[in-house]
């Protein structure tokens, strides 16, 4: 109660308002899940993707989404480059699909902790659905907002960010012995792959129409 009295309404529907945005399965968050069942380099995976949505968050709202929505250059690359990308992701997942062994915790899927971060920041920032919902949506939506109040719209969203990829984190630990079925990994990677490669004809599709 004493939270809710000392912050403003924006916080809170900023916070609602990222909710809304953030808990849609997307390449993020089947990245996230899929790292956290692995515990491979979960909770850095886990900062990295929060910390680039709230930068990404208070650049929309200070006004860059509009200047980038306006350029059909940056546009067209961040396209093509998150399409070639999901791609690419897709491929590996499937390939991991078809394979027919059980997750196992000792193997791992990237060749250190700068691997993994460079992944991730690859599948955030060639993902323009990414900027979609956090310069586009989220700051154009505080940006109209007083300039007081924008910035509590913004906090709000951002924490929201990170409390759901560190939940979906967490989370994940309690599905790994699922996971040991090898049916199950395979049923998993089929999906991330599906996923990625839809996400990836959607913005072809878009682009091209």
């Amino acid at each position: 109660m004493l939270l809710s009295l000392s912050l403003p309404t924006p916080f809170f529907t900023g916070l609602a308002t990222s909710a809304g945005l953030i808990i849609a399965i997307g390449a993020q968050n089947a990245f996230v899940l899929s790292q956290g069942v692995r515990r491979e380099y979960h909770w850095p995976i886990a900062g990295l993707c929060s910390f680039i949505d709230a930068v990404l968050i208070v650049l929309g709202i200070a006004g860059m989404g509009v200047l980038i929505g306006q350029s059909e250059v940056i546009l067209q690359i961040i396209t093509w480059g998150g399409a070639l990308f999901l791609f690419w992701y897709g491929a590996n997942a499937l390939r991991s699909a078809l394979r027919s062994e059980a997750l196992d915790l000792s193997e791992s899927q990237f060749s250190g902790l700068q691997s993994a971060l460079l992944t991730t920041l690859a599948l955030s920032l060639l993902n323009p659905h990414v900027y979609l919902d956090t310069l586009v949506l989220l700051g154009g939506i505080g940006g109209r907002y007083p300039e007081g109040d924008r910035y509590w719209f913004g906090a709000g969203a951002a924490l929201f960010s990170f409390v759901w990829f560190f939940s979906l984190s967490l989370g994940a630990r309690w599905l790994a012995p699922l996971f040991r079925n090898p049916l199950s990994w395979r049923v998993l990677d089929g999906l991330v792959c599906i996923m990625m490669w839809t996400l990836a004809g959607l913005l072809l599709s878009d682009n091209l129409v």
